[in-house]
């Protein structure tokens, strides 16, 4: 039997919260507040340990949808299970501390069905965490000049500490049909990096990506969001999901160029991470160690580090003296 037509909504909101009490009813508002389109909005609880399930709940249930994960899935499996259960034309995923401004979704569906595109972006406002509003993430020319994103140009956009303009923080709209004929959802190994390698991988599959420049989404910085913590953990899930990538997905030259340096911006980070969890640990041996393996390292991250540990060798050479 065929769905009615008429039934499937012009776009899911999924969104992943987890302990989020104090901004779900922002972004859940925020997917409402849409206009000139169609829409359902699902929560993934990711087994909060506070009143998140609570304010998901309080909602009628024919205007948020609430999946309770029996455990903790992460960000990647949280979106996963509301990607699994979403009905809509296109995929809109708001982070729970997030929203969306009211013409965002029927602006960024029209752009990408006039281009016959599976995939949209549209620029971010970027909101302090006491509230004010800073600049747009990207200057408006820039993304003009862009129009659309390809493979190569998202990579190179996505080189660890050296991306002028860092494209993984684009929150992109993805045609569901898209995602589900390619069978493309999240790597739920990865907490941090997640969102790049789903698009990368929609781009690999062949998805078209259409560029709005305009400002549709408020992104909210947080001094608790994992995304603002970078640990040699992730950095190492990373470089894994990245050796993935490269033995699933064919990339042409520019691409392959991009992944090489994004590849060497990844080792550098790592070296320099475990570089300071040794000078953490005052373990002077281990920090020279990684220091000599990967000097672009510390030339790459900065002279602070670079500085501190030529004072950790002298004080060391000092102790081994006596």
């Amino acid at each position: 039997m065929q769905p009615d037509v008429s039934s499937i909504p012009d776009v899911s909101f999924v969104i992943a919260a987890y302990n989020a009490e104090t901004t779900l009813d922002r972004a859940i508002a925020s997917a409402i507040a849409q206009k000139g389109v169609s829409v359902e909005i699902i929560v993934v609880d990711d087994k909060s340990r506070d009143a998140t399930l609570d304010v998901a709940r309080a909602y009628p249930g024919d205007i948020v949808r609430v999946i309770a994960l029996p455990s903790n899935r992460g960000p990647g499996g949280a979106r996963n299970a509301g990607l699994d259960a979403a009905r809509g034309r296109w995929i809109a995923v708001l982070d729970s501390d997030d929203a969306v401004f009211p013409g965002r979704l029927a602006r960024m569906i029209a752009r990408a069905e006039s281009a016959d595109a599976q995939i949209a972006v549209d620029n971010l406002q970027v909101v302090r965490e006491d509230g004010v509003i800073e600049d747009a993430m990207f200057p408006r020319q820039y993304l003009e000049g862009l129009r659309e994103i390809s493979l190569a140009t998202y990579i190179a956009g996505n080189v660890v500490f050296e991306s002028k303009f860092n494209l993984g923080y684009l929150k992109p709209i993805f045609q569901r049909e898209f995602l589900n004929e390619n069978r493309l959802r999240y790597d739920e190994k990865l907490r941090i990096g997640e969102d790049y390698i789903l698009f990368a991988a929609a781009l690999a599959k062949g998805g078209k990506c259409v560029v709005a420049p305009d400002i549709g989404y408020a992104y909210h910085i947080r001094s608790v969001s994992i995304s603002r913590v970078l640990e040699l953990h992730h950095v190492e899930a990373m470089r894994r999901a990245d050796a993935v990538f490269a033995q699933t997905h064919r990339m042409d030259e520019a691409a392959q160029a991009a992944f090489a340096r994004r590849g060497r911006s990844l080792r550098k980070a790592a070296s320099f991470l475990s570089l300071v969890q040794h000078i953490k640990a005052r373990s002077p041996l281990k920090a020279i160690r990684t220091a000599l393996s990967d000097p672009a390292a510390v030339r790459h991250m900065g002279m602070p580090i670079a500085v501190r540990l030529r004072r950790m060798a002298a004080q060391f050479a000092v102790g081994a003296g006596r």
